[in-house]
């Protein structure tokens, strides 16, 4: 049985074709961090369990990895902050109008990662912030990225997010948009109370990137033509920016001079890089119930994400073919299967996820600069688990 047999038996997505992971073997490369790049961890124990159980003879690397911190060890770390932030959330959402409460409240509890405010607060910590304002900020970042989701969800028509209804799904989509608006204003009511205009001006500008970003993204929608530069122009405007403006606030908090707060601002912008692309990547290879939405949801859409872009320009001639006119139509889930071999063939796969694993690299190195400490182990294990997940 091969590497990639086992892979799909055991629900795990093989990232490295079947020849590279041989071919990391035979040069005895002895580090599990390196295959831990190409295979995330819990699918390669998932592939060890299996070999094992069924004496199946395939060489395995299990030696000691490097250690990072993982999501649980950053939650705990960071869980201090992240209550405030949450009571925060919680009263800053409170509304006369009932149909704001009861939407707002829906939205802001349905399990989402909060990791932009989570990044706020760790970025903050590490630049050893003495007030409570990072608190404040962390509550506006996630009303900003919550107003974006409620719209984006209205525009794409998505009827299921993080596993459960989406609010226009529940609501309705004017209720959707109004109260988009009103966690967009709201976040301004809070910039202001920080009495900053720097920090008014870097939140003001991402929010206008993001919006900008997301009418890019519409204008892309089935147009087989669009580059790897517009590609990458729409994800940092759409997602990046947010990730950017998180942790470049945080020095501008911490009165940090220009090299501290330009290196913060490059981690949060090549961090979400790498979290979107790992997410163009899932779309295609995940799990539904662990994804949270269908899989396939982008090219039901017409979205010409890069895994996609990347097997219509290597894939042979019949995919090609089939992949830009899944692209021009959208609702072509039926060719699923088809262009989902394409992308392996053609390594669309690996091809994103370097691109992401590079990323994340860019973002470790901008820490560089600023002192040991827990919190920075745990900025640098959130780059890890940026490219290091399945949902």
């Amino acid at each position: 049985m091969s590497f990639i047999t086992i892979c799909r038996t055991q629900r795990v997505k093989p990232v490295i074709s079947e020849n590279y992971f041989h071919f990391l073997i035979k040069k005895k490369y002895k580090q599990a961090e390196i295959i831990r790049n190409y295979c995330n961890i819990m699918g390669l124990i998932r592939i060890i369990q299996y070999i094992s159980l069924h004496r199946i003879d395939i060489p395995v690397i299990i030696e000691s990895m490097t250690k990072t911190m993982n999501i649980e060890d950053i939650k705990q770390l960071a869980s201090p902050d992240m209550q405030h932030v949450n009571q925060l959330i919680q009263t800053q959402v409170e509304s006369d109008v009932a149909l704001i409460q009861q939407l707002g409240f829906y939205i802001v509890n349905s399990g989402g990662k909060r990791l932009r405010p989570l990044l706020c607060v760790l970025a903050a910590r590490a630049l050893n912030i003495q007030s409570q304002q990072h608190h404040h900020l962390a509550a506006i970042i996630e009303f900003i990225h919550t107003a974006t989701l409620l719209h984006d969800d209205v525009v794409d028509e998505s009827l299921l997010r993080r596993g459960r209804e989406t609010a226009n799904a529940l609501f309705g989509n004017q209720a959707s948009v109004l109260v988009g608006d009103f966690l967009y204003s709201r976040a301004f009511q809070m910039m202001v109370d920080l009495d900053s205009m720097k920090v008014m001006q870097i939140l003001s500008d991402a929010t206008n990137r993001i919006a900008q970003g997301e009418v890019m993204q519409l204008m892309n929608v089935n147009d087989p033509d669009t580059t790897e530069a517009s590609y990458f122009d729409v994800i940092y405007s759409k997602t990046a920016r947010l990730f950017e403006a998180a942790t470049q606030l945080a020095a501008v908090l911490t009165k940090q001079d220009e090299a501290v707060e330009i290196a913060m601002q490059n981690y949060g912008k090549h961090l979400g890089t790498a979290f979107q692309l790992v997410d163009d990547i899932l779309d295609y290879t995940a799990d539904a119930d662990e994804m949270g939405k269908n899989v396939g949801d982008d090219l039901a859409e017409g979205k010409p994400t890069l895994p996609l872009l990347h097997a219509m320009w290597n894939g042979d001639q019949a995919a090609s073919q089939l992949i830009k006119r899944a692209i021009k139509e959208g609702d072509c889930l039926a060719h699923l299967d088809t262009i989902l071999t394409a992308m392996h063939q053609s390594g669309s796969i690996e091809y994103t996820q370097q691109k992401a694993l590079d990323e994340a690299q860019k973002a470790i190195a901008a820490l560089s600069i600023i002192p040991e400490s827990q919190y920075k182990d745990a900025l640098i294990g959130l780059a890890h688990l940026s490219v290091d997940r399945v949902a």
